[in-house]
């Protein structure tokens, strides 16, 4: 039995998708613990494309159980669509998936919370550079318990009687914030689609966390998979500019519910260069054409809003911290041949502050913002072999490269991905195994 995390270690859209269903092949069950429908998770496999933001990217392994988790915050429709999409390519047939009845609901006034408040920003310039989704909005009602939840799609009296409270309470913010109030024929709608949805996913719900303490306790390999990345925790990510739930391996135990004795090893993934969505501090970050040509040639457009990403050179002290967050046990390094080619290919390796050198990023956002990259170069390299299986066969300035990251980190890889495809990749650990 092994119990294994995975994590993005920068700012999310690091790969996580290729890497879980890789891990996948190991595991008995999936477990998506954190965040909603502003994750995308793109997989590729046999070179067709399947693109998830709510099933746990191990769908794609048929038989393998698929758990939402009790800490993550559920768009009903958008699910109901993914499963659909799913079962069309004969996934999910045999009632693979469970949702966690304490899963909280996002509802249409989460949405409508979520773009006024991202359009007036954007009018002020203090835009957070949310996706709209609603995922902010639904975890606040989830903090001041009023929240709608999985279980509650089943019972009308009790759904129609939380909606009205919550839009009571929001009428001032929707006030404030210059937006139209729904009719009650809206909102009527409203729940009518929430129940019928309720309806329609209940062969799917029951009680997530016992289902994957009973896998544990009965020694199977179980997978966590997380959403967004490290440094967009909500407690220690880059604060106000983070996402609304614990991004970090700590968050599984959480969300699933189950004590942190459980896990045996915890997978960052990090991309061969770095990216962000939406604003915040980003140190390295490129401008112009060679930030554009990272952009193309790594398709850095949102799975989920399709706004291009920004793109910069990798930065080792922002990676530093999320080891240390997540206690990462081993990283998995994708995106490596988006590199190929460039003339010079440069890793952050410190950051300079008021004439100090930093190991990890400071802690406060402005201070980061005005941070001064220490950078190191490498000579490029040509194309990158998609047959690659070891990190000998890579050419020689791209195994530099390798082994110096693993170095300055001080997290050794388990895998190397060389391309998109399932296939295409250097496997040198595998985390169900024992350490190595």
């Amino acid at each position: 039995m092994s119990v294994v995390i995975v994590v993005g270690a920068q700012w999310g859209d690091e790969g996580k998708g290729k890497v879980v269903d890789l891990f996948t092949e190991r595991a008995d069950l999936v477990v998506r613990y954190g965040g909603g429908a502003n994750a995308g998770h793109t997989l590729v496999i046999d070179g067709k494309k399947l693109v998830t933001h709510l099933v746990p990217s191990g769908v794609c392994h048929p038989g393998k159980s698929c758990v939402l988790g009790d800490g993550m915050v559920i768009e009903p429709h958008t699910l109901l669509e993914e499963i659909a999409q799913c079962q069309a390519r004969g996934l999910l047939s045999r009632g693979e998936l469970l949702i966690g009845l304490g899963a909280h609901v996002i509802l249409p006034y989460h949405k409508l919370i979520d773009a006024l408040r991202e359009d007036r920003g954007a009018k002020t310039g203090r835009a957070l550079g949310t996706t709209r989704r609603g995922i902010g909005p639904a975890y606040e009602a989830k903090a001041a318990r009023r929240g709608v939840r999985v279980r509650d799609l089943a019972r009308p009296a009790r759904l129609r009687e939380l909606v009205a409270a919550n839009l009571d309470e929001l009428s001032p913010l929707i006030d404030h914030l210059g937006g139209t109030h729904p009719s009650q024929a809206e909102v009527d709608r409203w729940v009518d689609d929430a129940l019928a949805a309720g309806r329609a996913l209940a062969p799917h719900t029951g009680d997530a966390g016992r289902h994957v303490a009973r896998a544990i306790a009965s020694g199977l390999h179980v997978l966590f998979e997380g959403a967004q990345g490290c440094l967009l925790d909500l407690d220690h990510g880059t604060y106000p500019y983070v996402t609304s739930s614990s991004t970090i391996a700590a968050g599984a135990c959480q969300s699933a519910g189950i004590g942190p004795t459980a896990i045996d090893a915890v997978v960052g993934i990090t991309k061969a260069y770095a990216t962000r969505v939406g604003a915040g501090p980003f140190p390295t970050e490129l401008h112009g054409e060679a930030g554009e040509r990272l952009r193309k040639a790594g398709g850095e457009y949102g799975a989920t809003t399709g706004r291009p990403r920004r793109c910069g050179w990798l930065d080792l002290p922002a990676l530093r911290m999320g080891a240390r967050l997540s206690g990462m046990t081993s990283l998995a390094l994708t995106k490596l041949d988006v590199l190929a080619g460039l003339p010079e290919v440069s890793v952050c390796v410190a950051y300079q502050v008021d004439g100090q050198e930093l190991d990890e990023p400071p802690t406060d956002p402005d201070d980061i913002a005005r941070a001064e990259p220490v950078f190191t170069s490498f000579p490029g390299w040509g194309t990158l072999p998609s047959t690659a299986r070891d990190v000998a066969d890579l050419p020689g300035p791209a195994r530099a490269y390798v082994e110096t990251i693993e170095r300055l980190a001080g997290v050794s890889f388990c895998l190397v991905s060389v391309g998109p495809d399932r296939n295409e990749t250097i496997r040198l650990h595998d985390p169900f195994a024992a350490p190595r």
